[in-house]
Order: C-alpha cells, then structure tokens, then sequence
C-alpha cells in the first residue's frame, strides 16, 4: 500500500518534460569565508501544449533545482498549436528589457531559437518557430517574456468566438489568405 502513491508520482513526473535553463551561483561574505547558495530556472512542459516556468533557490544545486521545478509544475499554461506543431499567428512578448518575436513557420522549419526560448518551445512541443530576442538576455527575462507572447496569442476557437463566427469560416479564410500569397510569391 505504501508503495502507490509513489508510483503515482513517478507516473505524473514521467508525462512532463523538464528543461534546466540557468543555475546562478551567488556567495554571501560571512566572518567564516563564502557561503554559497544557488539558484535554478527551470521550463517544464508536456509536450502536447501545456508548460511551465519555475524559480527555486536553495544552499546546493539538486535542491534548486527540485524547488524549482515544483514551482513550474504549480504555474502552467496551455498554448494552442496549429496542427500541433507550431503557432497560429505571429506574436511579440516583452517583460522588462527583454523583447521577444515568435513567428509561425511551415513545417520543417525546426526550432529557431535561442537557449532560454528554446528550452520552452521544446518543453511545449512546438516543432516549428522562427524567435528573435531583442534587448535584454537575461534568461529570466526571455523565459517570462516568451511566456508573455504565448500568453498572447488566441486560437481560431476563441477568435471566432469573440467575432460570432463559426471556426471553419476562419479557416477558410486562411486558407484563401495562404493561396493567394502563394499565387503571389510565384508570380
């Protein structure tokens, strides 16, 4: 019987993906010499649309790092992908100096991206993005503000929702969009 709700908790900790971002070491100056504590930001996700960023401090690393991964675990969101591989709609991000562009791309374009952003799209799955940071590179930074242009960007769901549209009238929308630049670019 003791052995269940561990295995549950292995079971739940497998479904997730997590990703170590940066570790800081920082040294406190005491009569003794340096005491010396760590801090983690971690990007856990689940592959399928849902992720998370967390933050944990602690005296050794592995400590850090598991606070900070419960802390990710606690603040997840989930983000719509088109066809399950990338976004819907180019979007921008910011949180302080740190600026961020996501753009939809076409299949086989892979991840482009810098580390922080990288480690978040591969903890959400997406497959391909085009990303560009502007400003700031502080890790904590493009973490948050990666988070803020996801945040951001609505599904053709909610979009149609919000115009009392049916969604298939928004796809083909799109889709006659898509055929005339194509038509366009071969011109």
């Amino acid at each position: 019987m003791a052995r269940e709700p561990r295995e549950r908790a292995d079971r739940e900790d497998s479904e997730f993906v997590d990703r170590l971002v940066h570790i800081n070491r920082v040294a406190k100056v005491v009569k003794g010499g340096r005491r010396f504590g760590f801090a983690a930001l971690v990007v856990v996700g689940d592959q399928k649309g849902r992720v998370g960023f967390g933050h944990g401090k602690a005296r050794e690393v592995p400590e850090a790092i598991r606070k900070a991964t419960d802390a990710a675990k606690r603040s997840m969101i989930r983000v719509s992908l088109r066809e399950g591989r990338t976004l819907h709609h180019d979007v921008n991000g910011r949180h302080g100096a740190g600026k961020v562009v996501l753009r939809a791309a076409p299949q086989g374009t892979g991840i482009i991206a810098g580390g922080p952003m990288r480690a978040v799209f591969e903890a959400v799955g997406m497959q391909d993005v085009v990303s560009k940071s502007l400003g700031s590179s502080n890790p904590y930074n493009l973490v948050r503000a990666t988070f803020d242009a996801l945040k951001n960007e609505d599904s053709p769901r909610s979009v149609a929702a919000r115009r009392g549209l049916k969604v298939s009238t928004l796809q083909a929308r799109r889709r006659d969009a898509d055929a005339s630049a194509d038509a366009g670019a071969d011109a």
